[in-house]
């Protein structure tokens, strides 16, 4: 038995990786990795590495064993078909017969194009048979954090969400839940709203920014449209674009306030702040 982590070399999944190594033996982690030599680091700290790609079916074949917690963390291709690629995550693991698969959603509040994949692949997973874990993702301070150096350039955060809020939480918040589930019990065929225990907007993300900068930096609000022209002009791809300007829309409309207290609750702690996000980005 092992706990298997696809994606295991992207953002979320390397923090989940070194959780779990705080939490149980490097031997029962098997991470699966596209390019073996990015995961160097984790096989010599004694990780289990297994090359496979959601694109080539069949190098999942035989990856999992009976019995295993495998957490399927969603592609980011967007342009190649999600919920295709989790498909042969999923029926890899019914063929297995693993006692876990928890995948990283989307929040069930969350009505934009960038939520389809994930309804998808709910209604795909919660089908199968497979014991699962809907682990449904709220927005990551990330997405903002790692975006200063244009809001640095221009003193302007730039968006189409207007005054709406947003209940966003660390990539190692999101990255404790998932490592509760996979080493706790209890979680078979359950669904989690993630989010952060402090819901905020990008004006006052703007004011907090002026605060610890000493700069003058404003929320400038704009359309859908008028943000997607600026993501292209960017260099993102139109589609991926559309998508992005989607989900602003979605934040206006309070689609990424998540009030549950799933997060808090799994993770046995409040959630980590914006304000501490920012601190550690403007250092970084």
């Amino acid at each position: 038995m092992s706990i298997v982590v696809t994606g295991a070399t992207g953002h979320l999944g390397r923090h989940v990786v070194e959780q779990l190594l705080e939490k149980v033996p490097a031997q029962e982690i098997t991470a699966v990795v596209r390019d073996e030599a990015k995961a160097a680091d984790l096989a010599a700290r004694g990780v289990r590495l297994a090359v496979a790609d959601y694109n080539t079916p069949e190098t999942f074949d035989g990856l999992f064993t009976a019995g295993d917690k495998v957490l399927l963390i969603s592609g980011n291709e967007f342009d190649k078909g999600r919920p295709a690629q989790h498909q042969v995550v999923i029926d890899a693991a019914k063929a297995a017969g693993v006692a876990l698969l928890a995948y990283t959603s989307a929040p069930g509040t969350l009505t934009a194009a960038l939520a389809d994949d994930h309804r998808a692949t709910e209604r795909a997973l919660t089908a199968s048979g497979v014991p699962y874990t809907l682990l449904r993702n709220g927005w990551y301070h990330e997405n903002y954090t790692e975006q200063l150096a244009p809001v640095l350039a221009h003193d302007a955060v730039v968006s189409a969400a207007g005054e709406g809020r947003i209940s966003s939480a660390s990539r190692a918040d999101y990255a404790a839940a998932a490592v509760a589930v996979l080493t706790g019990e209890g979680h078979e065929n359950r669904t989690y709203e993630l989010g952060g225990d402090e819901a905020w907007s990008l004006t006052e993300y703007a004011a907090e920014l002026s605060r610890q900068t000493g700069r003058e930096i404003v929320h400038t609000p704009v359309s859908t449209e008028a943000l997607t022209g600026i993501l292209t002009g960017a260099g993102l791809p139109e589609p991926f674009a559309a998508i992005l300007a989607g989900v602003d829309a979605s934040i206006e409309k309070g689609e990424l306030v998540v009030t549950s207290g799933d997060l808090s609750r799994l993770i046995g702690r409040p959630t980590t702040p914006v304000t501490e996000a920012i601190t550690a980005a403007l250092k970084g």
